[in-house]
């Protein structure tokens, strides 16, 4: 079930960190092999050595999500059979979730008698509100797909055998858009909730000054005025 230990959350972060660090990227896509997304993290690591074990797996988890969270290349989650702790805060983080039939969620942190970690107290409330935020992680209570579409949780929901196709569909949108506009998009978004609206407009101003400095924004202006679709390079 994809229940995460300390050396899969070393190894999430030099990946994640491999891929922000390379501009042919245009997406990713987090997924979990198997029956489910991720279970959570590994409880074994955790009843060994509580406190340790805790430092040891957030250091990197904390530090993935943040690369994430900055990289110009839009991250979708691809969500099947189960996304409880962890791998529920995990999801959050992603810029699109689209989720098979079936899948139920969690967050889990509350029936194992600790609060929440990897960003769920960050995400939850910016997604869907305080009250229902709280709703979710208090009681602990399993969500099928249908409570996690209605209360934003995921962005779509489609069957579990055209989870694959759907998600390539998207992916492959994302792939040949503009990169970077995606990027200063994603940041300037995460960054208005602790922002007032003059200090948005100063970073909203010096964001597209940056992006009126790319090959993507020209390519857009000239196909507008061509009347035919533009052809994104990501640079």
């Amino acid at each position: 079930m994809n229940a995460i230990d300390v050396p899969m959350a070393q190894a999430l972060l030099s990946t994640v960190q491999t891929l922000a660090a390379d501009p042919s990227v245009r997406a990713v896509v987090l997924c979990g092999a198997g029956k489910a997304f991720m279970a959570g993290g590994d409880l074994a690591t955790l009843r060994a050595d509580p406190v340790q074990g805790a430092a040891d797996l957030l250091g990197p988890l904390n530090a993935a999500v943040q690369v994430l969270a900055n990289m110009n290349a839009p991250v979708i989650a691809k969500v099947h059979g189960a996304a409880a702790g962890a791998g529920l805060a995990l999801m959050l983080q992603a810029d699109f979730v689209i989720a098979a039939e079936g899948t139920r969620f969690n967050l889990a942190y509350i029936n194992l008698g600790t609060s929440c970690d990897v960003g769920a107290s960050w995400a939850l409330p910016r997604l869907v509100g305080l009250r229902h935020a709280l709703e979710i992680a208090l009681l602990g209570d399993t969500l099928t797909t249908s409570d996690a579409l209605r209360l934003g949780l995921v962005n779509r929901v489609v069957p579990a055998q055209h989870l694959d196709e759907a998600s390539a569909t998207l992916v492959d949108r994302l792939a040949n858009g503009p990169t970077l506009a995606y990027g200063a998009m994603k940041r300037l978004m995460r960054a208005s909730f602790d922002r007032d609206l003059d200090t948005q407009l100063i970073a909203e101003t010096a964001a597209f000054a940056g992006c009126a400095a790319t090959q993507d924004m020209r390519a857009g202006i000239e196909a507008f005025f061509a009347k035919q679709p533009a052809r994104f390079e990501g640079r």
